[in-house]
């Protein structure tokens, strides 16, 4: 095995305990038209797929896992006992550009340990994107790391070369943070995501100055971090609940326009400190995180109203439901809702009904009445609406029913379908 080879089995290993690789809203370009090499691809890159179900994917690898940092939470520490290794820039560009050719990736996620200063591994970062679009023209997908503590002017030239940018603020608090990463600090995270903002707003707004002044299509004004910037926390390394969590994301969402808030489940690792619980929260609560924040961003829900459905206890989401369900139980009143009646966002907050459905629904009832037979043309299953709408041939008799027993009817229904499911693929093996 070759030692690039060795180097690549070791770094992108350590690269996967980063989630925050999605890509969506960046600037569509094609080396077709534009010459070079690539396509950022208007659909995105890692963890997305295209119209025809194509799972779009890019290199995911650290610059080094050498780390001066201290981080408990962190298997590339400086205390760990792991195998280290570190490309060369010239060696990331090569992987890059290979992988790229033999059809493998369409883009780049780039971070790395910080080794001698945050300056001297900013520079090696910045170095890799700036080869890769400047001298070989690549014309694909590229996501930065980047590292707060390093200069304005390294971040700047960044976000030059990056279709997205990203700084992990790692912990929900400034106490979890001071206790299991003491390098970092929040406030010169969120500095560093204000400058971004900052400039990412002021590339945006010259060049839209420039199109209302000029007819060319010249691109005078060059683009910066076109995709926004996005982070990462991880969840369950200290004692921060779902509430917590869903108000510091409300928080980035609101002051840096982040694009995105990634969830991470803290996973267990070798040598590790004290401090640290010693098994990972469930998965589950990743997944109630995720389908929290999309309340936020894509329902129209506030962050005070989910948070009310967290536990009066521990702050903690509900694990058996997911929170637009555990929001709809405790607010009967809303319901049912009349869809032939109601607007967008009424019928958002039906449980089970996402933004899509919603949209068929207000265009088919433009031409004829929504009946309940519709709901299983949107795919959507009668359990779980049954208690919440209403259309122009049903109207739930829901009489004394409490939420208590609704959910319990649910939880029983979907128990019984997973059972089911889990007999028909036993049949289905037992047939091989």
């Amino acid at each position: 095995m070759s030692d690039l080879i060795k180097k690549l089995a070791i770094l992108a290993d350590a690269a996967k305990y980063d989630a925050s690789c999605a890509s969506s809203g960046t600037t569509f370009r094609d080396s077709a038209k534009t010459g070079g090499i690539g396509s950022s691809g208007g659909m995105g890159i890692c963890h997305s797929y295209t119209p025809d179900g194509r799972c779009i994917s890019l290199l995911k690898v650290l610059l080094t896992n050498f780390c001066i940092y201290e981080c408990s939470y962190c298997v590339n520490r400086a205390s760990s006992n792991v195998p280290r290794a570190r490309f060369s820039v010239d060696e990331v560009v090569k992987l890059c550009l290979d992988f790229y050719k033999r059809n493998y990736i369409e883009g780049l996620f780039l971070s790395s340990g910080i080794i001698q200063s945050a300056d001297y591994t900013m520079e090696q970062v910045v170095a890799v994107a700036r080869k890769l679009r400047i001298e070989h023209g690549f014309r694909g997908y590229i996501h930065l790391k980047t590292i707060p503590e390093a200069s304005k002017d390294l971040l700047a030239q960044a976000g030059l070369y990056a279709d997205r940018l990203s700084i992990n603020v790692e912990l929900p608090s400034e106490e979890s943070l001071q206790q299991l990463a003491p390098e970092k600090s929040t406030v010169t995270i969120e500095s560093t995501m204000g400058r971004l903002k900052e400039t990412i707003s002021e590339h945006k707004a010259e060049r839209k100055e420039q199109r209302k002044k000029s007819k060319s299509r010249t691109k005078q004004v060059p683009d910066f971090s076109p995709a926004g910037q996005s982070t990462q926390m991880i969840i369950g390394a200290d004692n921060s609940n779902d509430a917590v969590i869903l108000n510091k994301s409300h928080h980035l969402y609101r002051s840096y326009e982040m694009r995105r808030v990634y969830y991470s489940a803290f996973s267990p690792i070798p040598d590790a400190s004290s401090a640290l619980p010693l098994k990972p929260p469930p998965l589950i609560r990743e997944h109630r995180l995720y389908q929290a924040d999309w309340l936020m961003r894509f329902y129209h829900f506030k962050v005070d109203e989910i948070t009310q459905t967290t536990s009066a206890e521990d702050g903690m989401l509900d694990l058996d439901v997911d929170p637009k369900f555990a929001w709809a139980l405790q607010h009967r009143e809303y319901f049912p809702v009349d869809v032939n009646r109601a607007d967008y966002e009424q019928i958002l907050r039906i449980p089970g009904v996402g933004v899509r459905t919603a949209q068929r629904i207000l265009q088919q009832r433009r031409f004829k009445k929504v009946r309940i037979e519709d709901f299983e043309r949107f795919k959507i299953p009668f359990k779980k609406i049954q208690f919440f709408v209403q259309t122009a041939n049903y109207s739930p008799s829901i009489g004394d029913v409490s939420s208590k027993a609704i959910k319990q009817r649910w939880l029983a229904q979907s128990q019984g379908s997973a059972v089911s499911a889990a007999a028909q693929k036993k049949n289905q093996l037992s047939l091989f």
